[in-house]
């Protein structure tokens, strides 16, 4: 059932077209974004961990991410890609968390070369450990070899950057998973401006396409991303979750002040267009042929 997605999003990589996806934490969210014309939906363990109240440190459970990607793919008619982090543990785990992270309809897998439990990535201070390349390219393998749809792409992030350890080192990691069969590399940085980055890409002597992330250093549109050629994704990381608080935020403020809902109403989807985004007509149709 997800198969169309899944070949979709593997033609995107080798299209010469940028694939954009917008970040979700839930199915209503996933949902806005392939409204609003994003190419796919990333499925962020900062957002849904954001969305817990609780930090994006390996904390909520892998079935938690599981079943938020599952019930996300349900509303989906385009390409879901799973953020599995560090993949919860070792190669072994790898093994049997691919297939299911696939039965739940992810078209594409990113795991990250950091130490379980992770430390977030932008966090100031943060702990950013590496794991062995050698053991990193074992995680990559055991990922290629447990998918059962062969179009199910596997990418693999490197935080060597994030962790400070240089634009060699990135170089160096990101060939290697390459070699363990990884489809894409993300690299991801938290500088505020796109050097490093940029240095990366100009660098790269990869066949494997690149995935970039440009919360930190927002300047970089996509028109840019695209004259770099090498890159194919573009994801926008957390952007779901700060716009629902920012909003949250102010209406409750504004209630609170008021003391009633006279003066956030204008400002609010009506009822009725939620009820519509959540398939009213769909059911209705249910009802007309079945209910007696």
């Amino acid at each position: 059932m997800h198969h169309d997605k899944h070949r979709a999003f593997r033609a995107a990589l080798s299209s010469g077209q940028l694939f954009t996806a917008m970040a979700a934490h839930n199915p209503l969210v996933a949902k806005l974004a392939e409204e609003a014309g994003f190419g796919g939906v990333w499925a962020s363990g900062f957002e849904l961990s954001a969305s817990h109240a609780v930090p994006d440190a390996s904390i909520l459970p892998m079935s938690s991410h599981l079943e938020m990607c599952r019930a996300m793919a349900a509303v989906l008619s385009v390409p879901l890609i799973a953020d599995v982090d560090t993949g919860f543990g070792n190669a072994v785990s790898v093994s049997y968390i691919v297939p299911q992270f696939e039965a739940a309809g992810a078209s594409a897998l990113v795991m990250e070369d950091k130490s379980f439990p992770k430390d977030t990535s932008l966090r100031e201070g943060g702990r950013q450990e590496l794991v062995r390349i050698e053991e990193f390219q074992g995680k990559v393998e055991a990922a290629c070899a447990a998918r059962d749809n062969r179009d199910l792409c596997v990418i693999a992030r490197t935080e060597a950057l994030i962790a400070g350890r240089g634009q060699a080192e990135a170089i160096r990691r990101a060939l290697a998973y390459e070699e363990a069969g990884a489809d894409a590399i993300l690299v991801h940085s938290k500088q505020k401006t796109p050097d490093e980055i940029l240095a990366f890409v100009a660098a790269w002597p990869g066949r494997a396409p690149l995935v970039l992330v440009p919360t930190a250093y927002p300047r970089l549109t996509e028109r840019d991303i695209a004259a770099l050629g090498k890159v194919a994704v573009v994801i926008y990381g957390n952007h779901a979750i700060r716009a629902a608080v920012a909003a949250w935020r102010s209406v409750f403020r504004q209630i609170r002040q008021d003391g009633g809902l006279l003066g956030v109403e204008p400002g609010l989807p009506t009822v009725a267009e939620i009820v519509e985004l959540q398939g009213d007509a769909h059911m209705r149709s249910i009802e007309q042929r079945f209910l007696r």
